[in-house]
């Protein structure tokens, strides 16, 4: 719904000057009842927070999603007011924070200043020599599959481990979703990192466009 980057990009808006995206991973209802998936919701909004428009790959409610978002891009809502809305809730059907909601909450976070995002391509093609690839996941995880060059620090230990991370260069922080890894850059912020962003969709996003390449 909406507009997408990739019309913004042919009307000439550059990412970062003229808009922003974050990926949000979300299951379609409470995770303790059965029979959940997962939907992908990418939200495009401005500077200012003004929701421009969003996609949502997943299976069950996505259409129930995409029609909330509408109404907001419709509306010219921002998503602070995503991060607010009352939507109807009950276990089958959605979760207490509804997939909007958390997609709402990650843009406000970034426009706010908690953190910055970096994106799958930015990851893809980083160069070592100036960019430290952190993975916050458990060891369990990481050995299943991770960025080449991703240095494991499970985010429990990150705090008594600082010293490992070097100071001097840019860090991306990454976990499944983004939501460890938003954690972990808050807490490496917090204690004096610089240049320090969070990866936007996690290692989810990443690896599905990498699977993406490999079978194009």
């Amino acid at each position: 719904t909406g507009v997408n980057e990739k019309t913004l990009k042919k009307l000439g808006k550059k990412l970062g000057e003229d808009y922003l995206t974050t990926i949000t991973h979300s299951v379609s209802h409470a995770g303790y009842y059965p029979g959940g998936g997962t939907m992908a919701i990418k939200l495009v909004y401005t500077l200012q927070g003004r929701a421009l428009g969003a996609q949502i790959a997943g299976y069950n409610g996505v259409d129930k999603r995409i029609d909330d978002i509408a109404i907001a891009v419709r509306h010219r809502m921002t998503v602070h007011d995503l991060q607010e809305f009352e939507l109807a809730y009950a276990p089958p059907f959605s979760s207490a924070k509804d997939p909007v909601n958390m997609a709402g909450y990650v843009g406000s976070n970034v426009l706010n200043g908690d953190v910055k995002v970096a994106y799958w391509y930015e990851a893809m093609n980083a160069d070592i020599s100036e960019t430290f690839i952190l993975d916050v996941r458990e060891p369990s995880e990481y050995q299943q599959g991770h960025i080449p060059n991703a240095v494991n620090i499970p985010l429990e230990q990150l705090r008594s481990r600082l010293k490992e991370i070097p100071g001097d260069k840019d860090i991306i922080v990454n976990c499944r979703v983004g939501q460890r890894s938003y954690i972990g850059a808050r807490i490496l912020m917090q204690n004096g990192f610089n240049n320090v962003r969070n990866l936007s969709g996690g290692y989810k996003t990443y690896s599905a466009v990498e699977e993406d390449m490999k079978n194009s």
